[in-house]
């Protein structure tokens, strides 16, 4: 494996009423197929109507919901503990499904090499919430330019 591994990120997708149907798969694929992410683990969480809650790898999820992940390579596999979904979980509603997706931003790994290259060290890596960026380019279409 490389050891110049670009930013490691999650997102949990909640479906109320567990209506999973597919339609991030294809642009996931894509992603994947460009080399932009490599999928580290995908886990899927369930949370029935009275709060129990089963956890299920692509690997023991039924063939035809598996079917929708054929076509997407990754390595999924155990990335994240038992402990970690537990936390997770709790953020589901009940009566609810979510996917858990770990991926690598693979994009970045060459700059990862050129700092480490450079003998530079990271000091601090923050993601700025898409609202805040959405509020200022909003701003500057407003203004015209950026201030």
């Amino acid at each position: 494996m490389d050891t110049d591994v670009g930013p490691v990120e999650y997102i949990v997708v909640a479906f109320p009423g567990s209506r999973f149907r597919g339609e991030i798969v294809p642009e996931l694929k894509r992603l994947v197929d460009a080399g932009i992410v490599r999928i580290l683990d995908l886990t899927f969480i369930k949370r029935d109507a009275d709060g129990t809650v089963r956890y299920f790898e692509l690997d023991s999820v039924e063939a035809d919901e598996a079917a929708m992940f054929a076509d997407l390579d990754g390595e999924v596999g155990g990335l994240l503990s038992e402990e970690d979904l537990a936390v997770i979980a709790e953020e589901i509603p009940a009566g609810s499904s979510a996917a858990l997706l770990v991926w690598e931003n693979t994009w970045a790994g060459a700059i990862v090499r050129a700092i480490r290259d450079a003998d530079g060290v990271l000091v601090t890596h923050e993601r700025i919430p898409a609202s805040v960026v959405e509020k200022a380019l909003l701003a500057i279409g407003s203004n015209g330019a950026a201030s």
